[in-house]
């Protein structure tokens, strides 16, 4: 089968491959579609000597299950979560993924995976199936991208306001999300930084506590520390780095984890108990059309558009836009 690799320049290698066989508890996917996300060119240049598949996002039909497999069979539509770093992602034909990262849907395919843990339950706040009785404000940092938009779903479901979208020229895009006669408000982050701090602390009638840095570079988080009111949370999406912030103002970060290794005795639940309730959470929601998937760009050549996606995601080009290939429009593909 074709596989792609991605090298510290951002440059992709496709290479012919064996179609890997699911070990227990794993479902081998054929790959129809697979999604891009940052992380896709970070990590090759973070990790220079480490080439490997970065696909994650997953959308295709069960082609073969492995044993203790229960709700799948040969031929189910999914979608699904790689886990990354690890072997047979999604940038190939066929690609693994573990059960409980993976969820039928009952109308169509999508190609969002869950890259990070859900930004409301991470941030402490209601849930969709708890919602908020109170003005709860939340700022989101980057409503635009995919992260941030899918963030201020959830707050929308969990009838958190007001939401206060920071954004730029995918502003447009976030108009369609929020709900204004709510409270919720945009602010452009191209007015500058004090601006920008300014007009947050002014979006609320009450103080606000709560933040998703769904960009958390270039100051991001500085502004959203220098808004928020103590106690605060500010959940950001990059690994490593010092975030320093003012006192009573704390910085939480997401990220997906051993999705397959159970929790050690008297620590609480991990990713993959999470996934095996939430992938079903937003299965639903697709299915009876009550949540959907981000705006999507498909690229030309399959594998072959791959590289060209991932410099577009590295030089910024991408606003309130997942950039997708079709495996099957890859050169020498079955």
């Amino acid at each position: 089968m074709k596989e792609a690799v991605v090298d510290k320049n951002v440059t992709v290698h496709i290479r012919d491959v064996e179609i890997p066989t699911p070990k227990p508890g794993q479902v081998l996917i054929r790959v129809v579609v697979s999604g891009t996300n940052p992380k896709d060119w970070k990590l090759p240049k973070w990790q220079q000597d480490n080439v490997i598949n970065q696909g994650d996002d997953i959308a295709g039909y069960v082609a073969e299950v492995g044993e203790d497999v229960q709700k799948f069979r040969k031929g189910d539509k999914v979608a699904a979560f790689h886990e990354m770093m690890s072997p047979h992602g999604s940038y190939a034909e066929y690609a693994i993924a573990w059960e409980h990262t993976t969820f039928h849907l009952s109308e169509k395919t999508s190609f969002e995976g869950k890259s990070h843990s859900d930004p409301i339950i991470d941030l402490k706040l209601p849930v969709p199936w708890s919602p908020a009785d109170k003005p709860t404000p939340l700022v989101v940092y980057g409503g635009a991208t995919a992260v941030g938009a899918f963030a201020i779903k959830f707050a929308q479901l969990s009838n958190i306001h007001p939401i206060i979208a920071v954004a730029g020229k995918g502003a447009s895009f976030v108009e369609t999300l929020i709900s204004k006669d709510k409270g919720d408000t945009i602010i452009d982050y191209r007015e500058g930084d004090e601006a920008v701090r300014s007009k947050i602390k002014a979006a609320a009638n009450v103080p606000i506590h709560h933040a998703y840095d769904a960009v958390s570079e270039k100051g991001s988080y500085l502004n959203l520390g220098a808004a928020l009111e103590a106690p605060g949370r500010i959940t950001v999406v990059l690994p490593g780095g010092e975030y320093q912030t003012p006192d009573g103002i704390s910085i939480h970060r997401t990220m997906v984890g051993s999705v397959h290794t159970p929790p050690p005795e008297g620590q609480k639940l991990g990713d993959k108990e999470f996934g095996a309730a939430f992938f079903q959470f937003i299965g639903r929601g697709l299915a009876q059309g009550w949540f959907s998937g981000h705006p999507t760009e498909v690229r030309k050549g399959g594998l072959g558009g791959l590289e060209g996606a991932l410099k577009d995601l590295e030089a910024g080009k991408a606003s309130a836009v997942k950039y997708v290939v079709r495996i099957a429009d890859t050169d020498g593909a079955q």
